[in-house]
């Protein structure tokens, strides 16, 4: 059960490469990237509402969402963030360029979250393996996008 745990998040990664060019298609077919993104996450939320439909799982009454943090709301709005920025990106630099890019802000980010536990991460201090990794990724990254 546990390599569940490994292999989602690598379909995920596969999803969301593929998401990339399918964005970048509808971007160009109508030319407007604010829109393209606006029909993508629209085409995710009436699947999310499909699913809550039919979720057996109770959802809490609106008094429950005045205790909750302004900032945990705020995820969708990364989300917005970050499907603009790859229908912008990915058809000028490419999905591999975008990516290595994408995936080393995302490592070094992980890296400083988990090393000061942020957002209620588990402590992980950075060490001189974790250290090497990201320089190793930055090489990478360098080498993906040298031309």
């Amino acid at each position: 059960m546990k390599l569940l745990f490994y292999i989602l998040p690598v379909l995920a990664g596969v999803a969301m490469t593929v998401q990339s060019g399918i964005n970048a298609q509808l971007r160009a077919a109508i030319s407007h990237p604010i829109l393209a993104a606006f029909i993508s996450f629209l085409g995710g939320t009436l699947v999310l509402a499909l699913m809550l439909l039919f979720s057996k799982q109770t959802i809490p009454a609106l008094s429950a969402y005045s205790d909750i943090s302004w900032y945990k709301f705020t995820g969708g709005l990364l989300g917005v963030f970050v499907v603009t920025v790859v229908l912008v990106s990915v058809m000028e630099i490419g999905a591999a360029n975008m990516f290595v890019l994408i995936i080393a802000g995302q490592l070094f980010t992980a890296l400083l979250m988990d090393h000061f536990g942020i957002l209620g991460m588990k402590p992980s201090p950075i060490t001189l393996q974790k250290m090497i990794g990201i320089v190793c990724l930055i090489v990478g990254a360098y080498l993906v996008n040298r031309k």
